[in-house]
Order: C-alpha cells, then sequence, then structure tokens
C-alpha cells in the first residue's frame, strides 16, 4: 500500500509506485472522483483529443518522430491547456 502525508498546507506527495503506476511526469494534472459510496479515486486529468487536433502536425512541422517524442509533445500541450 501506498501512503502518503499531508502538510499543514494540504500538499502531499504522490508516491513513486502510483506515479509510476498512472504514468504521470512533473507537471502533469491528476483529478479526485469522488464515488457515491465515499471512495475517492485519484486518476490522470485527460484532455479531450478535439483540443489536441492538428497540434502534432503544428509542432513538429512534417519532422519523423518517435512515439515517445508524441507523447511527450502531448503531455506539455495538455500541461499548457489547463
Amino acid at each position: 500500500m501506498a501512503r502518503s502525508k499531508i502538510t499543514e498546507k494540504g500538499q502531499t506527495t504522490v508516491p513513486k509506485e502510483i506515479r509510476e503506476h498512472l504514468e504521470l511526469s512533473p507537471g502533469d494534472v491528476i483529478d479526485f472522483v469522488v464515488l457515491d459510496n465515499g471512495t475517492v479515486i485519484v486518476q490522470p486529468a485527460y484532455v479531450d483529443v478535439r483540443d489536441l487536433s492538428g497540434f502534432l502536425s503544428q509542432t513538429l512541422k512534417g519532422k519523423r518522430v518517435s512515439l515517445e517524442q508524441m507523447k511527450d509533445s502531448i503531455r506539455e500541450r495538455h500541461r499548457h491547456l489547463k
């Protein structure tokens, strides 16, 4: 079980195993979802894919890139949309 302490300012650190499981990187945004039964779910905040329309072609300008570079580019765009 992963555990984290809340600071006096209400801040916490997401444990490494959770960041890795959710594939989170510095600057990513997370959502806290409260279910009807009181359970709280932490999940990556996703951008509506329509917000990314045409983004890669504008950013990469026709260059060949790896999937990792595309993923990084989308992640960076996501940070700016939030």
